[in-house]
């Protein structure tokens, strides 16, 4: 398929550089990169639970300003 894209006028230079230098075409290149960038962004691999604690229970009500000072700086 063609398309049209635009592309800085540095990446353009570097893309024919590094094209030249495998011997490949500058569309072979692009394809590969998005190719691999497409295959990085699937979804991740599922991370394993968190560990839980007991953590005893709640020690002050956050809600109430007074008793959290009073926990925070002993008074």
């Amino acid at each position: 398929m063609k398309t049209t894209l635009n592309i800085d006028d540095t990446v353009m230079a570097e893309l024919k550089r590094e094209a030249a230098r495998q011997g490949r075409t500058m569309s072979e290149l692009v394809e590969t990169a998005l190719r691999n960038l497409l295959r990085s962004q699937k979804a991740p691999a599922r991370l394993e639970p968190l560990p839980t604690f007991k953590g005893g229970g709640c020690l002050v009500d956050v809600a109430d300003r007074d008793a959290l000072y009073q926990a925070l700086e002993g008074r």
